[in-house]
């Protein structure tokens, strides 16, 4: 099976600088690929796989939907849809939800919603204010919201509306907007993922929310990557005890199945009515029940409790082993969503990593992204460290 991975396929489009390995199985945190070969797997799918691979009660509960529906329509009400949506709703303090499949899409109607706050305020030109080194999606609109000119380049021209601003000072933002009657939202994620696991500080967040309110602004925070309990929290905002006004979700909510939502709360709630959005395959019954048993899961298994402690064990353990090594900047993050910042580009370490048995990301050039299902244990955690070390070490030797 070797020779079908060495090269991409001519029948697959080239978007991927892909690492030469086909994974065929899972279980738990650990996955095999077409030759039989095992990988610890810190990457999660990418912040995606909450409960791992082949979940002892996720699986049966998808297989007994599959026989009951797996997609009717958005003409028709959808049980499950509603309570999903109760479920993020009693989690977030927040009001309703609109479904959709990724968080890109998310990404997009929150982006809709602030723009239509503003018409709806007599704002002809509605803007934005975005963040350095963010990441929203790859569309025209979130890709415009992102600060990555690499994502951006030859997809020009941007869409306008944007304002961007230095993540963590607040004078900045001030001083961007100042005199400005257009700004009608202020879009971010409590984590960059992206852009290299970079959080926002705490007493930030709170001088935002209060600043949002004193100007009448939405409040829109991404949690997409670093939503759904990876950080300790159901939300990673909620370390800063503030509540957004739009919240986009996907990645871990699902574990795996696609699916995406916006939360709205009471100032962004009634903003979109019927024939302003919409989406065919989003809020389906197979999606749905996806979210719905993930949830059940992460209470019934204490999975917040899990990636808090796990994290933290796994964050001191990197310092321990990595931290004092000159060449290694920060190793950050909270809960289950890490980085190990390098002064140096460590691209190689993705195929590295796997080589030795280890899937990790590289984001930002130069850190090293672990985002691994929330119910690592530290045995695992401490083998994620006891691989990643010596490739580290070996790197930053050369």
């Amino acid at each position: 099976m070797t020779a079908l991975i060495e090269a991409a396929s001519p029948h697959v489009m080239n978007t991927y600088g892909r690492v030469p390995i086909a994974l065929q199985r899972g279980q738990g945190c650990r996955v095999w690929d077409v030759n039989g070969k095992e990988y610890l797997d810190a990457l999660g799918g990418i912040a995606v796989n909450t409960l791992g691979h082949n979940h002892a009660r996720l699986v049966p509960a998808l297989q007994h939907q599959l026989t009951q529906l797996i997609h009717t329509s958005n003409y028709y009400h959808v049980p499950l849809q509603e309570q999903l949506a109760a479920k993020l709703v009693a989690l977030s303090g927040m009001q309703n939800v609109f479904f959709c499949n990724s968080g890109l899409e998310a990404n997009e109607a929150a982006l809709k919603i602030a723009r239509k706050f503003g018409h709806d305020q007599g704002i002809e030109k509605p803007e934005v204010v975005v963040y350095e080194k963010a990441f929203h999606g790859r569309s025209i609109a979130t890709l415009s919201a992102t600060g990555n000119p690499k994502v951006q380049a030859g997809f020009g021209p941007l869409v306008e509306g944007f304002i961007r601003v230095p993540q963590n000072d607040i004078e900045a933002l001030r001083r961007a907007t100042e005199g400005n009657p257009n700004v009608v939202a202020v879009f971010f994620e409590t984590i960059q993922g992206e852009g290299g696991v970079n959080p926002m500080r705490i007493e930030y967040l709170q001088q935002l929310r209060q600043l949002c309110d004193e100007r009448g602004w939405l409040m829109m925070i991404d949690e997409v990557q670093c939503g759904m309990g990876r950080t300790g929290k159901w939300f990673a905002h909620q370390w800063a005890g503030i509540v957004p006004d739009v919240m986009p979700l996907a990645k871990g909510l699902g574990s795996g199945v696609p699916v995406g939502a916006v939360v709205a709360g009471p100032k962004a709630a009634n903003v979109l009515q019927p024939g302003n959005h919409g989406t065919t395959f989003g809020g389906n019954p197979l999606a749905m029940r996806a979210g719905v048993e993930t949830i059940r899961i992460m209470e019934e298994d204490g999975l917040l409790q899990n990636a808090a402690h796990v994290g933290a064990h796994l964050q001191a353990a990197l310092r321990s082993a990595l931290g004092s090594l000159s060449g290694v900047k920060e190793v950050r993050g909270q809960g289950l969503m890490i980085g190990v910042e390098l002064d140096k580009p460590c691209g190689a370490l993705v195929g590295r990593a796997a080589d030795a048995g280890l899937l990790i990301s590289v984001t930002a050039e130069s850190v090293i992204r672990i985002v691994p299902p929330l119910i690592l244990t530290t045995a695992e955690a401490d083998e994620i460290v006891a691989r990643l070390t010596p490739l580290v070490q070996a790197l930053l030797a050369e």
